[in-house]
């Protein structure tokens, strides 16, 4: 059998530069999306912080098992 040679390449094609560069482009995307997101969340965690006063300031009355512990659980933010 005769080994035909491979006429179809092309530099520029899906699995060339073009598909380097969308897949350079999808991931910078992707990293972008991601710190903006963190950035948000972080400034809506500093402007909403978490007060833990409820479970420091006295855990006397917490026992190993108890379904009572519900009132000393974390409780959500503002």
């Amino acid at each position: 059998m005769a080994a035909t040679e491979n006429t179809k390449r092309n530099v520029f094609g899906l699995h060339g530069v073009t598909g380097m560069l969308i897949a350079t482009t999808l991931l910078l995307s992707v990293l972008v999306f991601l710190i903006t997101w963190s950035i948000r969340v972080q400034q809506g965690s500093s402007s909403n912080f978490y007060d833990p006063t409820p479970i420091t300031s006295n855990l006397d009355n917490v026992k190993a098992q108890s379904k009572k512990n519900i009132d000393f659980a974390f409780k959500d933010a503002k």
